[in-house]
């Protein structure tokens, strides 16, 4: 079996500590999205910056070899679901953090109205609620590839309560509203 590899990082910390404009950048980011911490969303950056660096450099490259690779690159980040099937290298050196982040399973999950929020979801993926193809899957930064968007289920048992009219927002307003109280009073 042999000895396991020193695990490395995978992202990088920014270069300015305490540049009000990145951490402004960054909360909002945050908020939008519903990370945890502020690693996750370095670690999307630094998949984005390698996805960059690998466009740029096949910029500058020629031959056969340039176009096999392209290829590769392009097949690849449109399974990702990261550009569509006509994109270009300029496409790549176009895409944004926010399309990452877009791609997450927890995203994913509040896009498709299986939650009332970001955070709502972020916690039936965690609590194992949330299936991709069949598959159970606890990871938020799960990246949900292009063929299986389509596949994602909620537990029924789960989906059946956040649905239920009773945990509707207005059905709750309209019970505070009529003066009925819901407590051990």
């Amino acid at each position: 079996m042999g000895d396991p590899k020193r695990q490395k990082r995978k992202f990088t910390r920014p270069y300015k500590r305490w540049d009000k404009n990145r951490i402004i950048e960054e909360h909002g980011l945050m908020r939008t999205y519903g990370l945890k911490n502020k690693k996750e969303l370095w670690r999307a950056r630094a998949e984005l910056r390698s996805i960059r660096a690998n466009a740029r450099a096949l910029l500058a490259a020629s031959g056969e070899e340039k176009e096999r690779r392209e290829k590769e690159l392009l097949s690849r980040l449109y399974r990702l679901g990261l550009l569509p099937k006509d994109a270009t290298l300029d496409d790549v050196l176009s895409l944004d953090v926010r399309d990452i982040l877009e791609r997450r399973l927890q995203t994913m999950v509040w896009r498709k109205g299986f939650a009332r929020t970001i955070h709502q979801a972020r916690q039936f993926v965690v609590h194992g609620h949330v299936y991709v193809d069949g598959r159970r899957v606890t990871i938020p930064s799960y990246w949900v590839k292009r063929d299986e968007e389509d596949r994602i289920s909620l537990d029924p048992e789960v989906l059946a309560v956040v649905q239920a009219p009773q945990h509707a927002p207005q059905a709750v307003e309209q019970k505070l509203a009529s003066g009925q109280e819901g407590g051990n009073g």
